[in-house]
């Protein structure tokens, strides 16, 4: 059974940070993903590969979600909460500080919000966190070219934000598959913008490049088979950063 950390009473952690787990912290947002996807998608994805990539370590536990911090390309669709980046490297500085100092040695961010502010936000709390702790701290990153490619044609294409990518994720996730409101996706058309090259050219918001129902993709053809699909890749990613990281 994997453990969860916030669940867990405090003599069942001490008797947990005898095994020396690698530690995963689920990373996500508070975003708007089109009409048809909850606000915490990123954070229940990150959940669900947390848990099935803990499952394939072995020696793995769960530490309680992130579900704050820059989310400006949504911010003016309602339920988005956006912080400053600032204000959220600060907060995965310190979280990580903390459950490191709480006497785990291994900690791995997993990420399933892909802002570049974010992702920056990350990799700047990762290497402030090393330095602080003298501890390595394992990222697997989706952005890096050698996970990127291995992933879907949409993802590949940029168009991916609560499209098929993100909603057959969700599908597959037997936790909050429920959440997908298949009605309203069913009825949306295809937004193929390629999000990435959008931002590169200086659009700051999701309206400014014709998303103005918060997605991108085709969200009608999302299946729980590519969902399948994408979590096995990622899990692939998670486990062999983590021997990279601590092997």
């Amino acid at each position: 059974m994997i453990s969860y950390l916030p669940e867990l009473t405090y003599p069942e952690v001490e008797q947990l940070r005898e095994r020396a787990p690698v530690l995963l912290v689920p990373i996500g947002a508070i975003e708007a993903h089109g009409p048809h996807l909850p606000l915490e998608t990123d954070t229940l994805l990150s959940m669900e590969l947390a848990r099935r990539a803990a499952e394939a370590i072995g020696n793995a536990a769960i530490a309680a979600p992130i579900p704050f911090t820059a989310a400006g390309y949504a911010s003016s669709f309602a339920g988005t909460l956006s912080i400053p980046a600032a204000t959220a490297q600060a907060l995965l500085r310190d979280v990580g500080i903390g459950l490191l100092r709480m006497g785990f040695s291994k900690i791995c961010f997993i990420n399933s919000h892909l802002d570049p502010a974010h992702v920056d936000v990350l990799r700047a709390a990762r290497l402030e966190i090393e330095v602080a702790t003298s501890l390595k701290v394992a990222f697997p990153d989706q952005l890096e070219s050698r996970w990127a490619r291995t992933l879907s044609d949409e993802y590949k294409r940029a168009a991916c934000h609560a499209g098929s990518y993100e909603t057959s994720l969700l599908l597959a996730s037997p936790g909050a598959r429920h959440l997908v409101r298949d009605a309203e996706r069913a009825e949306l058309p295809v937004l193929d913008i390629n999000l990435a090259k959008a931002m590169k050219a200086g659009a700051t918001r999701f309206e400014e490049v014709g998303a103005t129902r918060a997605y991108f993709g085709d969200p009608a053809s999302a299946t729980v088979d590519e969902g399948e699909w994408l979590y096995a890749r990622l899990v692939e990613m998670v486990v062999t950063v983590v021997r990279e990281t601590w092997t």
